[in-house]
């Protein structure tokens, strides 16, 4: 177990879904959940017995002030949460059905978060006793404010010795909303982590080149590359995803070390009944196993084990328990009674 709070920092969202399998404004009804990927992981990890804070800012209003209630329900350490001028994030959500894949539309410009002053938050004080700091690509691809105060974050932890781990979790369209170099600025935050959430794709990106071969070869070799290019790296954590349609997918996992690689075999995920948030809750699988002192094989198995249980459940976060996991690995599909 974690001795101290594995602190997330990123912005607090939420999410409004069309109803069923609907487009958005079909029936002009929208679902409303509070999401966000640190948030999503630090949900997560609550579920799972570790202790987690919160560090994000929200408006003052009946909105920040729900969103923030809804993550301290889960038994997040929501203490660190401030509010700030301007307005809530949000997004809103297509769900996929079939053939036809879902779709996101953002809506983030000017909230509270992305309007804040990089030096906002004072990490001494955030950090304090942190056991780890997650953050995510997502934070820095909002505005340079943010891409300023995650590079803040991530080296204040590193002063303070607390570990680091990023998830690359690109997002295109946020970043091709602004003057952005997002090299530029996911390579600084790989290179203060410990732990980094990301494929041969990623590699791709940060490296400026491209890895031959296919599969599990292919992100052996980019993994080699980011350990060679980034010296604090230890370790690697990586999805596959084969999407059929949108209600049936194959998911994989490994993770490499310097030294070694761990890798799952491939499930079978079907009759999908909400994507959004597999990969933070793989994120927090992960976490959980470094955190519990799990083996490298039964720390990447508790990721895909989660990431494929998070399909399963309405909303952002990852709800499960640990015997959730154990389930799962145990291939226990029927009911439990």
């Amino acid at each position: 177990m974690s001795t101290g709070p594995i602190v997330c920092f990123g912005e607090l969202l939420l999410r409004l879904s069309a109803p069923g399998r609907e487009l958005l404004m079909q029936s002009h009804r929208l679902d409303v959940v509070v999401g966000g990927a640190e948030a999503n992981v630090a949900v997560g990890l609550s579920c799972l017995d570790h202790p987690t804070r919160m560090v994000s800012i929200v408006p003052d209003n009946p909105l920040g002030r729900g969103a923030v209630a809804a993550v301290r329900a889960q038994g997040v350490d929501c203490s660190r949460v401030r509010t700030g001028v301007g307005r809530m994030g949000l997004y809103f959500l297509a769900p996929g059905a079939g053939l036809r894949a879902s779709d996101i539309v953002y809506d983030r410009a000017g909230s509270a978060f992305a309007l804040a002053a990089p030096d906002a938050i004072d990490w001494n004080a955030a950090l304090a006793g942190a056991a780890r700091l997650h953050l995510s690509g997502i934070t820095p691809a909002l505005g340079a404010n943010t891409a300023q105060a995650a590079i803040a974050a991530a080296r204040a932890a590193r002063e303070l010795g607390v570990p680091v781990s990023f998830d690359g979790n690109y997002r295109a369209r946020l970043w091709e909303a602004w003057d952005s170099d997002p090299r530029t600025v996911l390579t600084d935050l790989v290179g203060l982590a410990d732990l980094f959430f990301g494929n041969h794709r990623d590699m791709a990106l940060l490296l400026g080149r491209e890895f031959s071969g296919d599969g599990p070869e292919r992100r052996r070799e980019a993994a080699q590359a980011a350990f060679d290019a980034f010296p604090g790296l230890t370790r690697i954590a990586s999805t596959a995803r084969h999407v059929d349609d949108a209600d049936h997918h194959r998911l994989s996992a490994r993770l490499d070390l310097r030294d070694a690689s761990f890798q799952t075999e491939e499930v079978a995920v079907s009759g999908i009944v909400d994507r959004i948030g597999g990969g933070d809750a793989f994120a927090t699988g992960i976490l959980h196993g470094i955190h519990d002192g799990l083996s490298g094989q039964a720390t990447v198995e508790a990721g895909l084990a989660l990431a494929c249980l998070k399909h399963s459940l309405p909303g952002d976060a990852s709800l499960f328990r640990r015997a959730d996991i154990d389930a799962f690995l145990e291939g226990g599909r029927d009911v439990r009674r």
